[in-house]
């Protein structure tokens, strides 16, 4: 029998679990003869000797493993779905639910005009929810300033979606204070640090668009944007290391200009990496040549554009099926 892939990481949740025990002995002594918090520490204390004895990830039925995204959002589960009870399988997917619920909420408008800018989104998960990260924001007091933000957090699942709305959360927080692009990215990098576990990361896209056509870009890891006007098509290449890698991580700017009637696409690697029956990767430079192919009057229209994605990959892939969240984001710059 293999070893089980959690074991690598008991260090990492072991620490996490030492933490979280501190807190609730503090928490049970404030509230002596509180049951449910004397039944978390004995759950925290039950996870630890999990950890010791190296069954730390198994189920307590089957003996296999745990679905690794579950034990990322909660350590203390015992069981996996398989051998979930009926009443466990309901709780589950009620609360599903509502985070694919929560996490629409998150999203940008499918179509936004701003400030001389008009974007267009397609946002796909695999499953319920996505590890995705989309969003457009015009802060207050920004001149007109429109960001365009476009991540993916590694893993899938309720895990991955979390922490896309963690950063959400930070992103839609630090925007408001009119840091530059390059420091915004230091900032919530040290912050996605500091709130999450040493084996989660997430690469992401940052675009600031002035309505003079003025563009910034810069990018933590992310696959490349696309950028196309009269001249051809340039390709805007990842600057610095995903977040979560390094607190320390610089981000470098990428500065360019479009004309009216110019395009940007965005994209997660669920397009890039998707894969055909005969198992061949879609690839960059398909999408590359697609985008330089786009009829003129598809590019006048950032959904047109997005259409134009999806059903490129759909014919690629030709039936084979999806193997991670897609997400796709057009902006143009209108006439």
């Amino acid at each position: 029998m293999e070893t089980p892939t959690i074991n690598a990481e008991s260090g990492v949740f072991a620490s996490e679990l030492l933490l979280r025990r501190d807190r609730l002995e503090r928490a049970v002594a404030r509230n002596l003869g509180d049951r449910h918090l004397e039944h978390l520490l004995s759950e925290v204390d039950a996870a630890l000797q999990r950890i010791e004895k190296g069954t730390f990830g198994l189920c307590e039925t089957c003996g296999g493993e745990i679905e690794h995204d579950r034990l990322l959002a909660d350590p203390l589960v015992r069981y996996c779905l398989e051998d979930l009870t009926p009443g466990e399988q309901r709780a589950l997917e009620q609360d599903l639910q509502l985070a694919a619920e929560i996490q629409r909420g998150l999203l940008p408008q499918p179509s936004v005009r701003t400030h001389g800018w008009e974007v267009s989104h397609h946002f796909a998960p695999l499953g319920v929810v996505s590890g995705d990260y989309c969003d457009v924001v015009v802060p207050d007091g920004s001149d007109g300033h429109g960001f365009f933000l476009l991540g993916d957090v590694s893993g899938k699942g309720v895990a991955a979606s979390i922490l896309m709305a963690n950063l959400h959360a930070t992103f839609r927080t630090l925007l408001a204070s009119r840091l530059p692009i390059d420091a915004l990215l230091e900032r919530a990098n040290r912050l996605f640090c500091e709130s999450t576990i040493a084996s989660q990361y997430a690469t992401l896209v940052c675009v600031k668009a002035s309505p003079d056509g003025e563009v910034e870009v810069a990018n933590a890891g992310h696959c490349p944007v696309l950028v196309r006007s009269e001249a051809g098509t340039r390709v805007m290449q990842s600057g610095g290391l995903p977040l979560g890698m390094f607190c320390s991580s610089q981000y470098p700017i990428e500065r360019t200009r479009l004309d009216r009637g110019d395009l940007m696409l965005l994209y997660t690697d669920g397009v890039i990496e998707a894969r055909n029956a005969a198992d061949a990767e879609y690839g960059h430079d398909r999408l590359l040549a697609m985008f330089e192919g786009l009829a003129p009057e598809t590019r006048r229209d950032p959904a047109r554009v997005t259409q134009a994605c999806l059903d490129h990959l759909a014919a690629f892939r030709d039936g084979a099926p999806r193997r991670d969240d897609v997400t796709i984001m057009a902006v143009r710059r209108m006439e």
